[in-house]
């Protein structure tokens, strides 16, 4: 069984599952040992150890790779990696999905914000259209094949266009192929509720840090 086929198994099952992010080998295999199922690897925290600048879309997807590999045969649990853009067009997302299938990685967190992008967390963040970002999903199943890689859809439209217009796309994200669907920045305890009953059929991903 493949890390993202395992990956799978574990979404079944009811309840929250945790699961850490790091940006280096030593930071992976410290959550494996401590007994985590799965680990992911941060963008934003990539970003800062490799290159000591913010996640403003500095990294290039070749940066992103070769850390991201590293991880990966360091640990024997699934990763999930953060992609950002898909550092580009829905052609670019094909490539970064087959070189992560390659790799081994067991999912992927592929947001809809505009190039140049910018953190979630940061302020002026902007999306793209909803179609567009609907043909990166397509181009993302095409690339993954018979892989099992995960895909978790993730939204910003929250803070720029409201949290309706966020659960409208995270829909359409899902029907599109995505496998779990992330509404970014909810601003309350009602807000999650409010995403997790719109999506009694899918598997939701919060970000907490």
């Amino acid at each position: 069984m493949t890390q993202a086929h395992k990956l799978r198994e574990i979404l079944k099952r009811p309840g929250i599952l945790v699961v850490p992010g790091v940006y280096d080998c030593i930071g992976a295999r410290l959550i494996e040992q401590i007994g985590f199922e799965v680990v992911f690897t941060s963008g934003f925290g990539i970003s800062g150890s490799t290159l000591g600048l913010p996640d403003y879309g500095f990294l290039t997807a070749t940066e992103m790779l070769l850390r991201v590999g590293r991880v990966v045969q360091s640990v024997n649990i699934p990763l999930v990696a953060d992609i950002d853009t898909g550092y580009g067009n829905p052609l670019n997302v094909v490539r970064i999905v087959t070189d992560l299938v390659q790799i081994g990685v067991a999912g992927i967190i592929l947001e809809d914000r505009e190039l140049p992008k910018k953190c979630g967390h940061f302020e002026g963040k902007r999306v793209i259209p909803m179609k567009e970002y609907v043909e990166k999903i397509h181009a993302a199943v095409h690339a993954r094949g018979d892989s099992g890689l995960v895909i978790i859809s993730r939204t910003d439209a929250s803070a720029p266009l409201g949290l309706d217009e966020a659960i409208r796309r995270g829909r359409a994200y899902f029907e599109a192929g995505a496998d779990v669907v992330f509404i970014e920045a909810p601003q309350s305890v009602e807000e999650l509720k409010k995403i997790a009953g719109a999506f009694p059929d899918a598997p939701l991903f919060a970000n907490m840090i």
